[in-house]
């Protein structure tokens, strides 16, 4: 039977045969087109999206017609599988579409090879067009010229070259009302100039990052006579030059000059006189060169934009000449020392906005700053600013809409109460500074502002006293976004007022703020809010059942690491704007509700350490088609993974379901999941192979797939070029590694531990050049140690003990550097929820809508997997990660068979923290060299075959906390008991009769014991004629005892056979009592 949803589509095909019918959403023949449109779309999500095409989030419509006017936001979706499924006529049903966003489209060999763009002449109310890294080529634009209503036109990233193509037949096209062209990141050169001149009504030409260079005329601009906005950045241009007396470009008020080689202001500006707002972020020509009498060319200028580049303090003083500036944005220009006190930047009286964000200025905020009565935004994050804030002339700048102290050292009373007369303050961010309370009286007032934002993270106070939450929040009616975040409140209950009085609230962040108790919501909905992070509390009890219903349009939710108890609410799974949830490091229970699965939206799952059970995929079959992450790992899942399509995983980038109860074979669907860089599989109880199609996941950049059951062989993937951390220990795998697994340039993490391979230790390892840790102990290869291997200069950490290895100790050992590194894995990507954007709009701030820099920046690094290296030193095993991790470095090839000296060359591994060569069969002495092992903390030579005295020099050795020489055959006396070595005791020695001193009971004196009494020189004579007639004696006796022995044996044949019985049952009885011994020894048990 035919299915409601079959009939639809069928009535809205006749619809679209018999003309254009408009419904109660948008045009049916339009929707036809659409959802041809999204057969080539890569995000799911826009197919599972309403019928109101007008509704959906790429399209947008005529509130009146309701046709579609622009589809935007593409950005690459558009995927081209073949051109012959790929029709362009498919726009041509969009009458009145007005603007196309093409971005990131390979649209090269996928239209018609000799029209590609003709059909867009065919939109007679197109305006705008973005063709951004679609590989356009130079003639394809020749097909733009009959959209005569064209007025934006966007070609960046193309690598375009020589003329634009935009004339034909010697004619300029009829794109007449072209007033904006974006050519960005293209190959172009000054001739250039000459074709766009044709543009007459141009307002807007963005030529950043292209090759223009040297001289540029100004009289090629002149024909861009209504020309407002031009951006020549990032190019070698150095000098403007213009005929006397021809002033062009009189409309020009914004130049954007970043990135130049200009060099003088003068030669820069002198031909603009007319600009008013300038960009001159990231240049060197003006650091610590500029002049007073260079900044007359910026008398007229109103914004002036310096980000990033280098400017000396004194610049801060002369500006004072400017006294047209309303905008003054030095970002990160390395500034240093003092705000002048007396002149320059004070007296900018017009000044309304100001920005010295990370800089490194200090001492207290210049009192004269008081006179910039004007201020709408004043920026001093990110510097050095000490004293009180309630005695800067900040509490004076009344007209103050937006004001950030965050990540200073000011004293910042925890009333806020000196802002009390700031009426239009809308936005305060004192993060990360020194608050301090204040008498009682003070802490409660009335505010006259009302904000919008308020960020207080980070809060530092002095131990005696107690943080609390300002009261002034209690009267606060119209909060968008508040950050209390990373401050101790001292066990607070969660403060639901705040939802309760914000209505419009949209972002709360209040992680590890001592929240405890049960989550008490507010009794009304906040519709608004999207944002909700209570992370690392002490948050307990229930998530309550009408959490979805109070919270209907959460994008985010964030509560992991506190205290809910039993299982998931299945009311997340209808929250229909939900992308990320977490809810990891809780101690939640039961299976993952069959709700959750329907979710249209969401990206992220983090479910990691709690006791949630049942299998995995029947219960996410649904929800991970939409996935890009999914963290299940240390909860209690068991049973097989279940194969399903793998298109319904195609996004998935984070997979890992480690330390759980799963079994059977790895899953075939896995294979196909190419989108996939991180993959843990760890700790479970998987078994099988390895099969070949792990070269198909092309993308992965970390897999685990240690402490399972695997077995076989690993394949060999040459493909895999992104991997970059590669965990395989303690399975079942086997073989020899001959053939080259993998041959990643970006290989940092090689572990290969606990398993039976076999053969020699493979050159092709010493082909990877970013190798940082390389283990494979717990193995059985044998013959000599790779000198290869010492090609290895990122390695940090090598451990290859209890294996086969024999040979002597490679001298090119000691050329390794050893050096700390990075080795966590951190993948680039992230989400960042919008933060500031339509608060800032709204108050109409220049240098946001000219910067777009904000100083708060919520990201979430989602695809944060955490490195652990397990690696045995001290005595014990730990797992490292993090920044320990990253300052390891050590040598174990323990429990080999290696033989020789150590040499002395191994002095001179510098770094190096832990060394272990012990349970092998060296001799010699030890190297005196190690003196020179400043940072080594372990350093372990004991079962081997030492000679010689303890080097003295080794106390120098002052971070040495592990030492041990025992059992070898170390003689003479011990070092002096001082540093590090006054903590060892006998056990560090044991084993070596010859050695003596403290903290061995034997005295280096010639006796056992320091109490023993010297003999005399007639009592050692005396005692060594007694030995000797004791062996004469002793070796005539044992020869006639065995001589009578045979004799008898000889005559007696009955006592002859019980005799032999004897020998041979106790030659049995004594080779499996060695043998059975010799299995317990930990260092022989995977070698016998």
């Amino acid at each position: 039977m035919m299915g409601p949803t079959w009939l639809r589509l069928l009535l809205i095909s006749v619809l679209a045969l018999e003309g254009a019918v408009w419904s109660d959403g948008c045009w049916d023949e339009e929707r036809v087109a659409l959802l041809q449109l999204q057969q080539f779309l890569t995000d799911i999500e826009y197919s599972l999206e309403g019928p109101d095409c007008c509704e959906w989030k790429w399209v947008e419509c005529n509130i009146t017609t309701r046709r579609v006017t622009q589809l935007s936001s593409l950005w690459g979706r558009l995927k081209i599988k073949d051109s012959n499924l790929f029709n362009v006529s498919m726009f041509l049903p969009f009458e009145e579409l007005r603007s196309l966003d093409l971005y990131g489209n390979n649209l090269v060999g996928y239209v018609d090879n000799e029209a590609p763009l003709e059909w867009l002449s065919k939109l007679g109310s197109f305006e705008s067009l973005d063709l951004t890294a679609t590989n356009m080529k130079n003639n394809f634009l020749l097909h733009l010229g009959g959209l005569s209503s064209l007025t934006t036109l966007i070609l960046q990233q193309n690598d375009l070259e020589g003329t634009i193509h935009l004339q034909g037949n010697g004619r300029q096209l009829s794109l007449i009302n072209l007033e904006e062209i974006d050519l960005t990141s293209n190959l172009f050169n000054n001739s250039i100039m000459e074709e766009l001149s044709g543009f007459s009504n141009l307002k807007t030409l963005n030529m950043r990052l292209n090759r223009l260079n040297g001289l540029v005329d100004l009289k090629e601009f002149c024909a861009l006579s209504n020309l407002e906005t031009l951006d020549l950045s990032s190019n070698q241009v150095n000098r403007f030059v213009t005929s006397k007396g021809n002033r062009c470009l009189k409309k020009l008020k914004i130049l954007h000059m970043d990135s130049v080689q200009i060099i003088s202001l003068v030669s820069l500006l002198q031909p603009f006189s007319s600009v008013n707002t300038l960009f001159l972020r990231e240049n060197s020509f003006l650091d610590k060169t500029i002049v007073t009498q260079e900044l007359h060319v910026l008398s007229n200028v109103e914004n002036l934009i310096l980000d990033y580049t280098p400017l000396d303090i004194n610049f801060l003083q002369s500006i004072s000449i400017l006294t047209s500036l309303k905008t003054l944005s030095l970002f990160g220009c390395a500034l240093f020392g003092i705000l002048p006190t007396h002149q320059g930047l004070c007296y900018l009286n017009n000044l309304e906005e100001l920005s010295l964000n990370g800089n490194a200025l200090g001492g207290a905020v210049a009192p004269c700053l008081g006179n910039l009565t004007s201020l709408r935004y004043l920026d001093i994050s990110n510097n050095h600013f000490t004293g009180n804030i309630a005695s800067t002339p900040l509490v004076n700048l009344t007209t103050l809409q937006f004001l950030s102290l965050s990540n200073n050292q000011l004293q910042v009373p925890m009333s806020f109460r000196s802002f009390a007369n700031h009426s239009d303050l809308k936005v305060l961010l004192a993060d990360q500074n020194n608050m301090f309370a204040e008498p009682t009286a003070f802490q409660t007032w009335w505010p006259k502002f009302q904000l919008k934002i308020f960020s207080m993270s980070n809060c530092m106070i002095e131990e005696h006293e107690n943080l609390q939450l300002p009261n002034f929040l209690y009267f606060q009616h119209d909060l968008r976004d508040v950050d209390l975040s990373y401050c101790d409140f001292g066990g607070i209950r969660f403060p639901n007022w705040l939802l309760e009085n914000n209505t419009r609230l949209e972002q709360l962040y209040m992680i590890d703020t001592s929240i405890v108790g049960p989550l008490f919501l507010p009794s009304h909905p906040s519709f608004n809010l999207k944002v909700f992070d209570i992370s690392n509390n002490k948050v307990h009890h229930d998530i309550p059942r009408n959490f979805c219903s109070l919270f209907p349009h959460l994008e985010g939710l964030f509560m992991s690491k506190n205290d809910f108890k039993t299982d998931i609410p299945p009311c997340l799974g209808g929250l229909r704007r939900l992308q990320m949830l977490d809810l990891s490091h809780n101690d939640l229970s039961g299976e993952i509700p069959e709700e959750l699965r329907m979710s249209s939206s969401l990206a992220n799952l983090l479910l990691s350490n709690n006791s949630l059970s049942g299998k995995i995929i029947p219960t996410v079959y649904h929800l991970i088609i939409l996935l890009e992450e999914l963290r299940l790992d240390g909860n209690k899942f068991e049973g097989e993974i279940s194969y399903f399509s793998p298109i319904s995983i195609k996004n998935l980038q984070v997979l890992d379901v480690s330390d759980n109860e799963i079994s059977g074979e790895l899953p075939t669907w896995l294979w196909d999941t190419i989108s996939l860089k991180i993959l843990d599989f760890s700790k479970n109880n998987f078994e099988g192979p390895i099969t070949m199609q792990l070269c198909n996941l092309i993308n992965l950049e970390f897999l685990d797939l240690s402490s399972n059951h695997l077995s076989g062989t690993i394949p060999s993937c040459s493909n895999l070029q992104r991997m970059r951390h590669l965990h395989l220990a303690n399975n079942r795998l086997s073989g020899a590694l001959s053939n080259a697994i993998f041959t990643s340039s970006s290989l940092v993490t090689f572990d290969l531990s606990g398993n039976n391979f076999t053969g020699r230790i493979p050159n092709w390892i010493s082909t990877l050049p970013t190798l940082s840790v390389l283990l494979l102990k717990e193995n059985q290869f044998d013959g000599e140690f790779p000198l290869q291997l010492c090609k290895l200069q990122s390695l940090s950490i090598l451990d290859f003990s209890r294996n086969k290895l024999s040979g002597h100790l490679p001298s090119c050992l000691s050329n390794l550097t050893l050096k700390p590194n990075e080795k966590s894995y951190v993948d680039s990507g992230g989400y960042v929820f919008d933060f500031f954007d339509d608060v800032m709009v709204d108050m109409g701030l220049t240098i946001y809508n000219l910067t777009g820099l904000v100083s708060v920046y919520r990201g979430y690094p989602f695809t944060y997997h955490e490195e652990e290296v397990p690696f045995s030193t001290k005595g014990a095993t730990y797992t490292y990660k993090g920044n320990i991790l990253d300052l390891l470095s050590a040598i174990d090839l323990s429990c080999n068979q290696l033989t020789g000296i150590i040499l002395p060359g191994f002095g001179n591994l510098s770094e190096i923290r832990g060394l272990n060569l012990s349970h092998n069969n060296l001799t010699g002495p030890i190297p005196s060299t190690f003196s020179k092992l400043k940072q080594i903390e372990s350093l372990d030579l004991s079962y081997n075959n030492l000679s010689g005295r303890i080097p003295s020099e080794l106390t120098e050795m002052t971070a040495l906390e592990v030492f041990s020489v025992a059992h070898n055959n170390l003689s003479g006396p011990l070092p002096d008991r001082k540093n590090q070595f006054g903590t060892f005791d006998e056990s560090n020695y044991e084993g070596n009769p010859l050695l003596c001193g403290p903290p061995l009971n034997k005295s280096c004196n010639g006796g056992d014991s320091p109490t023993a009494p010297n003999a005399t020189s007639s009592e050692e004579e005396h005692g060594h004629i007694d030995m000797v007639d004791f062996f004469i004696s002793f070796a005539t006796s044992y020869a006639i005892i065995f001589l009578t022995t045979v004799l008898v044996l000889h005559i007696n044949p009955y006592w002859r056979r019980a005799c032999f019985y004897f020998i041979e049952d106790r030659s049995i009885v004594c080779y499996f009592f060695i043998v059975d011994s010799l299995r317990l020894l930990p260092c022989f048990r995977r070698n016998i």
